[in-house]
Order: C-alpha cells, then structure tokens, then sequence
C-alpha cells in the first residue's frame, strides 16, 4: 500500500474527545535519538519503545494532538561525522536518513498500540512516508493521527531541534517538549557531577547567554521570537509525557 494512501482501520478511528483540565489541546514533542537507545549505546532499545508508545497511546487518548520530531544520534549524528572528516552536508543527511528510520520504528510501536499514526519527512521518500506538507499534517492532527516528522527540516547545519522548533510553530503547537535522558537543565553534566542543580526555569536569554547545549541557539532563538515555552524533562520516568502535557511542573521550563 503507498505511504500516502491512509490505513483501513484509520477510516473507522475518530479522534478522541479533548478531556477536561487538560493545558495543551496540540503538542510538539521532540524525541532525542539517544533517549530511543535506553542504556544501550546504539540503536533502539525495544522495551524503552514499546513503554514511550504506550505513554503515548495515553495521552493521545486523552484528546490532546500529538506532533513528534524524533533525532537520530542513537544511529549516526551528523556533527560526529564531520568531526571525523567526512564533508558536514553529506554527513547531516546521512543523520536526516537516522532520524527517518527511528520514525519508522516509533510509527510500528504505536500502531501496535492501535494509533493512527503518519509519517511525513523533509527529504521525499514516497515508498514510506508522506512528504512534509504542513496543511496535510494539521490535518492529520485534527483527525486524531499522530504526526511524526522526520528528516529534519531537510537541510544540512540544523540540528532536529530547530527542526521541533520550526515544526511547532507551522502547525500552531502551544508549546515545545523536549524528552532527554536526564530530568532536566543543570548547571553542569549531572553525569559527571553528583552536585549538579537542576534549573526549574529558565529565560531564553539566560539560556543563551550560558551557552547551555541541551538544546542548539538557533532552536531556542526561534522560540524566543515567537513565544513558544518549552519544558525540557526525562523520558525514561513512566508518565512523564502525561504529567508535562498535564501541566505538571516537572522538568525545566524555558520561557520569558
């Protein structure tokens, strides 16, 4: 069956009800590559893909609209490459290529937890996948589908972040997550530093004045500009999705 072409059981799902005491009717998510892997140090690590599906079965059940960037540094990341030699546009498409393949396995997960689901990718690869399309996509939104973007923003020198940054403010999302493997923003790696503080919020401006890199200066610039919050929080806690689209403070918020 082509990519374009919708699923049968998608024809008879309509979108659940927005729930009551909800704080985001439509979400960007940004899944980092590295998050998919779990405690592994490459590749997806299927029991923290099943789980994130699941989660995000949940939430989507709940009526909220769900858009989903995912990275993929789990597979090859285009800054690695280049570091290693290799010319810096091929290497960022090679990345873009990553982040396709963990769209593909995150779309499989949640069809297996009976979710509509579209892929759409910057760079066209019709055989699988939609080609970006933003009026297509909100409508996938608003039919309950949950829309997973890939392939960056089909550029080479952006980053996935960018690509969630610029994503989300196409298809009118009310704020940015961005899922990592640690709680939060600290004032360094708490990996390497056991007394490490965690931010509980943040200004765009402080953020970039710190040179944080969480997340790149060209991602957070764009949400700066058009005041689009982010909160950035860990994946790996069962229910954080739900709890941060609940309006749960967990995890750092970057804002004004």
């Amino acid at each position: 069956m082509p990519a374009t072409q919708p699923r049968e059981s998608d024809l008879t799902i309509p979108p659940p009800p927005l729930q009551p005491g909800l704080r985001y009717k439509r979400i960007m998510l940004k899944l980092s590559g590295e998050a998919l892997c779990g405690s592994e140090a490459f590749g997806i690590q299927q029991e923290v893909l099943r789980a994130t599906a699941a989660e995000l079965a949940d939430v989507r059940a709940t009526g909220v609209q769900i858009a989903i960037v995912v990275g993929g540094g789990n597979i090859f990341r285009g800054l690695k490459g280049a570091s290693a030699g290799m010319d810096r546009a091929q290497s960022d498409y090679m990345g873009m290529l990553a982040t396709v393949m963990n769209a593909l396995a995150l779309q499989d997960a949640l069809e297996k937890c009976e979710v509509p689901t579209r892929v759409q990718t910057a760079l066209e690869i019709r055989a699988i996948a939609e080609p970006y399309i933003r009026r297509r996509a909100i409508r996938h939104l608003e039919k309950g589908r949950v829309v997973i973007f890939a392939a960056g923003t089909g550029n080479p020198y952006f980053s996935t972040d960018t690509a969630a940054a610029l994503r989300a403010m196409e298809i009118h999302a009310e704020v940015l997550f961005k899922a990592t493997k640690v709680e939060g923003i600290y004032d360094k790696d708490p990996v390497r530093f056991s007394d490490a503080k965690m931010y509980d919020s943040m200004t765009y401006d402080r953020f970039l004045a710190d040179r944080i890199g969480v997340m790149d200066s060209t991602a957070i610039t764009l949400c700066r500009d058009n005041k689009l919050p982010i909160r950035v929080f860990k994946l790996a806690e069962h229910g954080n999705i739900k709890r941060v689209v609940s309006g749960e403070p967990i995890g750092t918020r970057l804002g004004d």
